[in-house]
């Protein structure tokens, strides 16, 4: 399958279009054939390795994962032992594992059904973004009742 590949951290040259093996499905997880993957500040984050403190995790020379992309939506092509929630072919979005690339990996309470008035575009900004935002109300203690201004939001 095609993949962007990366071997170093660095600006977007540092990635390329390869052939690489399809990945595995493992338990508890999916297999999808990606439709849209979104792209957010985290993957600039992987891409270039900074923060230098999270090469820790990322790997400290160079990236241990070589398949950029979280943000994800595609169709169950394979589920692994234990997936209960979803089927082959079902519609779904959420963070995957590679997701710039043909096919990509997801644990399945990583993932959720795509609504059908949803496009595969649509639905692969959200993840990452939705993330963020729910962090920010928590960390916020946000309650019931409470009021947030939502900049920069727009309405389909």
């Amino acid at each position: 399958m095609k993949a962007i590949v990366q071997d170093a951290y660095g600006p977007p040259e540092v990635l390329r279009l390869e052939e690489v093996e399809k990945p595995a499905v493992n338990d508890g997880a999916v297999l999808l054939r990606v439709h849209a993957a979104g792209v957010n500040p985290l993957d600039w984050h992987y891409l270039r390795g900074t923060p230098y403190l999270a090469r820790l995790a990322m790997g400290r020379s160079k990236p241990r994962v070589r398949v950029r992309g979280v943000d994800v939506a595609g169709r169950v092509d394979a589920v692994g032992n234990g997936v209960t929630r979803f089927r082959q072919g079902d519609d779904v979005f959420g963070l995957g594992n590679g997701s710039f690339a043909e096919y990509a990996t997801a644990l399945e309470d990583h993932l959720i059904g795509k609504p059908t008035g949803m496009t595969y575009e649509q639905a692969a900004a959200v993840p990452v973004a939705a993330l963020t935002a729910l962090q920010g109300l928590r960390a916020g203690r946000m309650g019931s009742g409470q009021r947030v201004l939502i900049k920069g939001a727009i309405a389909a």
